[in-house]
Parts: structure tokens; C-alpha cells; sequence
């Protein structure tokens, strides 16, 4: 599943991170993929990944 960051609606709340080891963050708190600084990437489907997409408050996670 192709999953989309937007960082520009990131509030650094850290509750992704609390989901799955996926997503990582930037010296200032915004999420980022932890294995590569791309902002679409390919990531296989866990119940973990979606969860951290569906709770994140601003969606700032899109998956495509």
C-alpha cells in the first residue's frame, strides 16, 4: 500500500510512533518515514500501519 506524509500537518503528538516503528521523526518532532526521508513510499499492509493512519489527529498519514 502506497502510504503519503504531509508534513506541513504534523503536530509532533508522537502517537504514530506509539503504532508502529515505521515512522520516525525530525530533530523539530515531524514524522518521517524511519528507513528513507521520501514522502510516499510502498509499505507492506499490518494492522499496526493502519491504526497509526486512522489515529492520527491531523492526518498528516494518507494512504493512497
Amino acid at each position: 500500500m502506497k502510504i503519503t506524509l504531509k508534513p506541513e500537518r504534523c503536530i509532533a503528538c508522537g502517537l504514530c510512533q506509539t503504532y508502529t516503528d515505521i515512522f520516525d521523526y525530525h530533530d523539530d518532532g515531524i514524522v518521517k518515514f524511519s528507513h528513507s526521508d521520501k514522502l510516499v513510499e510502498e509499505i507492506i499492509e499490518t494492522p499496526e500501519l493502519l491504526e497509526a493512519i486512522k489515529e492520527c489527529p491531523t492526518r498528516a498519514l494518507l494512504k493512497d
